[in-house]
């Protein structure tokens, strides 16, 4: 009965909590993602070996411009297309501290709402189910100013493109054109996976050496029984 209770307040209570989670990101955060985007969909053709011929052949005989893909205008040309597209991937994970609450894949709070779901707890956030894993207006607003900051700094992302690759995206796009030092603090947090995760993985190691000491144990003992006989 009790648990049943708990679990009610939890469906009655909870609209309330995520409503006050939600939040709106900032410059720091649109960056941040933005680039990991770019600089992941950049990396994917990096290697590539490809030759592009630019221009025609004339009646003078003058032959196509012939140009590498990995150094091309069209590289990156691909590779920006549809990128703030890419943030809608994202969702939010209320469950994690600042700028590392934006993460692919579903949440652990969404996960557990949902199997509370599967098992016959009506949970209500406000929208139907079938809205759950719509982008969030967190994550909608995300790509608007993904998408205003690219067209604002569209020749930024080009001169480091062509000429400083050399230097990390992040770095050259956010911390040297696009923020202040006083609001590049979200940089520098990078996720370092879940402590509980870490601390089950570790309790269930010890549990399997324990099984394996105990299994070791009994064979020995059937061992020097049959030694007796």
């Amino acid at each position: 009965m009790g648990s049943l209770l708990l679990l009610f307040v939890l469906s009655v209570s909870y609209p309330a909590t995520w409503a006050e989670d939600e939040r709106l990101p900032n410059k720091c955060e649109v960056c941040k993602y933005l680039t990991a985007e770019l600089q992941s969909a950049l990396t994917k053709t990096s290697r590539s070996k490809e030759v592009l011929e630019l221009g025609e052949v004339l009646d003078s005989g003058n032959r196509k411009r012939k140009i590498k893909y990995n150094t091309s205008e069209t590289r990156l040309a691909e590779a920006i297309d549809n990128i703030c597209q890419r943030i809608l991937e994202y969702s939010v994970h209320a469950e994690r501290p600042g700028s590392l609450r934006y993460a692919k894949g579903t949440s652990e709070t969404m996960a557990t709402l949902k199997n509370l779901v599967h098992k016959g707890v009506k949970v209500d956030l406000g929208i139907p189910y079938e809205l759950w894993d719509e982008p969030s207006v967190e994550v909608s607003d995300m790509k608007k100013q993904c998408e205003t900051m690219l067209e604002i700094y569209e020749e930024v992302v080009e001169d480091w493109y062509f000429n400083h690759q050399d230097q990390h995206l992040e770095a050259f796009l956010c911390q040297k054109h696009v923020l202040k030092n006083s609001d590049q603090e979200c940089l520098k947090e990078a996720w370092k996976g879940d402590p509980g995760e870490k601390e089950k993985s570790k309790l269930q190691k010890n549990s399997e050496e324990a099984s394996k000491e105990l299994e070791e144990e009994s064979m020995a003992d059937n061992l020097r029984s049959v030694g007796e006989l």
